[in-house]
């Protein structure tokens, strides 16, 4: 089976009770705030098109429509899209595809959003370089990651994972590095705030927020 099928697969069966994680579903209102709070900050002023890639079920999409903006969602999981589509109606499109590649064919956008992904591609470098090139001139590009304390791998659909460049999650300060020749400026925003994930966290959580030239 090919890795993205594999990775497809995973996802599909995690689909159904992905929304039960406090930061995924949103469904606790001081949860939901707290991300709505981040995401006008980090969005451009609405009306804007936004690309939401590897967007589960559609949480965050939601939380962005409902600012305003127009809303193109990707997620390699059928089951993933079909339950974001329910989630978010005819107020944003969703489509089944590869994050790390996404299939919008010309279209460009003015941020793209991306929420712990970037950290299970193969080849992040190469992710990056084509989130940079799908943003207009001023755009934002939106990454939200961390480094996941005690997790040697979260990936069990990944065959010899360790060998991958950031299991386990990534540094600001790697992702950082990884991204400064693309873009124009850039800034680490750390996400400690309990109220985003239901919980206190112990490990390395936040947002890179970088404008393209």
């Amino acid at each position: 089976m090919a890795l993205s099928d594999r990775i497809a697969d995973f996802w599909d069966g995690a689909a159904g009770a992905f929304d039960s994680e406090p930061d995924h579903g949103l469904l606790d209102a001081g949860v939901r705030d707290a991300w709505a709070r981040r995401l006008r900050a980090w969005l451009p002023a609405a009306p804007s098109d936004v690309l939401d890639l590897g967007c589960g079920t559609g949480s965050l999409a939601l939380l962005a429509v409902e600012d305003g903006h127009r809303v193109v969602g990707v997620d390699l999981s059928p089951r993933m899209v079909e339950r974001a589509r329910a989630k978010l109606g005819p107020a944003a499109i969703v489509i089944t595809g590869d994050a790390a590649d996404p299939p919008v064919g010309d279209q460009r956008f003015d941020a793209v959003l991306v929420r712990h992904v970037v950290w299970t591609l193969p080849d992040p470098g190469a992710a990056l370089e084509r989130w940079v090139g799908l943003l207009r001139a001023g755009g934002r590009l939106v990454l939200v990651e961390g480094r996941w304390r005690g997790a040697v791998d979260a990936r069990p659909y990944v065959e010899g994972a360790e060998r991958l460049p950031w299991p386990g999650g990534v540094g600001a300060a790697t992702l950082a590095a990884a991204l400064a020749p693309l873009v124009e400026r850039h800034r680490v925003e750390p996400l400690h705030d309990p109220a985003l994930w239901g919980r206190p966290i112990d490990d390395e959580r936040y947002a890179l927020v970088a404008t393209v030239r």
